[in-house]
């Protein structure tokens, strides 16, 4: 007869041998943006112990700050600065994680703060925040950029003094259907949204969404279900929650969230939000905390409800200019910009709650980005 400890060892053990076959390797890629680094580096990350090796130097380039994924997963996209010049640069991905380079092509107005490729992978984007527009890249079936076509973005709420005189495109992503273009402004306090053309060979300006006075849009995020729009404001450190119209590709402004207290930012010589993500299965949403040097966790109910804190988590590190949710969302990366590290939290699918894991971090020199395949 078996003992009850040896039925509960060999349980145990088959747990874990089933937790191991359905673990993953994945690549995952950091772009960076100090004096310190060399170009993109590359680790990879197990999605069964949460654990990344150390990184290593895949592609010299200057400032690879964002990094972008050809819908097909064998291309990479970086905004980048060669010579003096900034643009963005292509690579094809091996098998092994190489990257092998295809072309630099200039965006014609400087170097650029954000990076998107279509769905259609047809075409990419790029925000310039420092020259206010928006670059429009072709892309051949071999994945090479073409001329870019730029578009300037007009105007400045002039709430915050030297932020906001003039226009700071800071991100660029598409809506789930692919039809429309958005481009968070901190200069001009809204998303600016663009309506792709059905032969994705141009953007045209469609509309515009306010978001709160002075806060200084930055990044944004749909909802799973493609109804919401989660609008990170740096400067306020808030999460502006929209209802998203994909018929008339409408922005309808619901609420505001603060991503900390004021009592949380008191004490600081500098505080902003930098990024927010959506977690792929459950209502949860994370913004990262400049500064503060933590990550809010907020939980959405939908139907137009307010996204409520249910944790304010410290990364570990210093300056979180970037955060990741592994594919799988069991895991979030945090990178320090500031402490040169990139350290995991285990995500509870249950509240969506992070717990730091201890001995899972490396160092990436100045990273800024994040990006799994």
């Amino acid at each position: 007869m078996i003992s009850k400890a040896t039925f509960l060892c060999s349980l145990f053990s088959l747990a874990a041998t089933v937790a191991t076959l359905s673990a993953e390797t994945h690549h995952v890629y950091f772009g960076t943006g100090g004096a310190n680094a060399e170009g993109i580096y590359q680790a990879t990350f197990d999605t069964g112990t949460g654990k990344l090796t150390p990184s290593k130097l895949a592609a010299k380039t200057g400032r690879p700050g964002f990094l972008a994924l050809h819908p097909d997963g064998e291309k990479l996209y970086a905004v980048a600065t060669e010579g003096k010049e900034g643009g963005v640069v292509g690579y094809r991905v091996g098998n092994d994680g190489s990257l092998e380079r295809i072309n630099f092509v200039a965006t014609g107005d400087g170097g650029a703060a954000h990076i998107a490729v279509h769905p259609s992978g047809e075409f990419l984007l790029t925000a310039q925040y420092g020259g206010g527009s928006v670059a429009f890249f072709p892309l051949d079936d071999e994945g090479k950029l073409g001329t870019p076509s730029v578009t300037e973005h007009e105007g400045g709420s002039g709430v915050v003094e030297k932020r906001q005189e003039s226009p700071h495109p800071h991100w660029a992503g598409f809506s789930p259907d692919g039809r429309y273009a958005l481009v968070p402004d901190l200069g001009m306090d809204g998303i600016v949204i663009y309506k792709v053309s059905d032969d994705f060979t141009a953007v045209s300006r469609h509309g515009f969404a306010k978001s709160v006075p002075g806060g200084g849009p930055r990044h944004m995020r749909f909802s799973n279900d493609g109804k919401h729009i989660f609008l990170l404001n740096e400067l306020t450190l808030s999460v502006t929650v929209y209802r998203w119209d994909a018929d008339s590709g409408v922005a309808t402004q619901l609420s505001v969230t603060p991503a900390l207290t004021e009592e949380q930012k008191a004490g600081e010589n500098f505080n902003s939000a930098a990024e927010i993500l959506v977690h792929p299965d459950g209502p949860f949403v994370y913004s990262s905390n400049r500064g503060h040097d933590s990550v809010s966790v907020y939980q959405f109910e939908g139907a137009d409800k307010e996204l409520s804190i249910v944790q304010v988590q410290p990364i570990r590190g210093a300056f979180p200019r970037n955060i990741n949710l592994d594919p799988t969302g069991k895991w979030l990366l945090a990178a320090g910009a500031d402490s040169n590290t990139v350290a995991v939290h285990a995500v509870d699918p249950e509240t969506g709650k992070l717990t730091y894991q201890r001995g899972h971090v490396i160092n990436v020199p100045s990273p800024i980005c994040i990006l799994f395949k």
